[in-house]
């Protein structure tokens, strides 16, 4: 029983680093402005992590909960952004993982779809103000398209309820110079689980990049952190899982050339500290396509 419960713990912790691996940082400036009317870009990324240490709720690095334990995570994102109306473009993301947790108990490994996200972005024009940098207001939601089985056997691919989301997104450009900066910070509400009556904590969160972009070649390094508030267990009567609270801070250096008419981009999340995660670095490989 403990080490289903155990499990159970952890997949919750192998399908939040999916869910940070679904929200790609854009390989270039231009997407932090709003897209014109008809104007756009998508960007596919791929995401891997393997790892046999954990962030325990002390903030240390420790090994998997169970003996042998290691997870795998590969993802393929595809994210794409278009502009709708003057001031107005639409955000939208979907991922495809490839989980599996494996101790010297059994292997385990699902595939498939994860949560969609769908976000509205508006910005200054919209009501006729003129900006000279890159500002906006982004707003959306993740949906749930299937359940957290209550299965120690079954790596989940969901959470299984919905997210909202609300962040301001800020860009400047230090234009002559090739040097550009971009970050956002926002909140995510989290709603209950009804199937396993738990609710997850609510997020903050916030990004900072300083990259630059050549005639050929790009770069960029970026910190990035979540702060997580406590779970919430309905089982009989309502507690707060005081030991739960999710926390990570991780750098990300990656480096690009202009292909054809993107950029392919080759990177690294490096994690600084964490709290309730799994540890270790992921590596990711994108290409990033806009047009007029």
């Amino acid at each position: 029983m403990r080490i289903c419960s155990t499990l159970r713990v952890y997949y919750k912790f192998l399908f939040v680093l999916a869910f940070l691996l679904t929200v790609p940082p854009n390989s270039t400036a231009k997407a932090q402005w709003i897209e014109a009317p008809g104007k756009g870009w998508v960007q596919v990324s791929l995401y891997h992590h393997d790892t046999t240490n954990r962030f325990d709720e002390q903030r240390n690095v420790e090994p998997l909960f169970n003996e042998d334990g290691r997870s795998i995570t590969t993802s393929l994102i595809l994210t794409g952004v278009v502009g709708v109306y003057n001031g107005v473009d639409v955000w939208g993301q979907l991922p495809v993982h490839r989980l599996s947790f494996n101790d010297i108990a059994a292997e385990r490994e699902s595939f498939g779809l994860g949560d969609p996200r769908l976000h509205i972005r508006i910005g200054p024009s919209l009501f006729g103000i003129s900006s000279p940098i890159p500002i906006a207001i982004r707003g959306g939601v993740k949906f749930a398209i299937g359940d957290f089985p209550i299965d120690s056997e079954i790596v989940p691919l969901t959470e299984g309820q919905r997210d909202w989301e609300l962040l301001v997104e800020l860009g400047h450009s230090f234009y002559p110079s090739p040097l550009y900066a971009v970050a956002w910070a926002g909140y995510r509400w989290r709603e209950k689980n009804e199937e396993i009556e738990r609710k997850p904590g609510d997020e903050f969160f916030a990004y900072a990049a300083l990259g630059a972009d050549y005639d050929k070649w790009v770069w960029k390094l970026a910190l990035e952190t979540q702060i997580g508030e406590p779970w919430v267990s309905f089982t009989g009567t309502r507690i707060v899982l005081s030991r739960s609270e999710r926390e990570l801070f991780h750098v990300q250096p990656s480096v690009g050339v202009k292909l054809g008419k993107g950029v392919l981009e080759l990177g690294s999340r490096i994690p600084l500290a964490g709290r309730n995660f799994p540890a270790g670095p992921a590596a990711f490989l994108g290409y990033f396509y806009s047009w007029n």
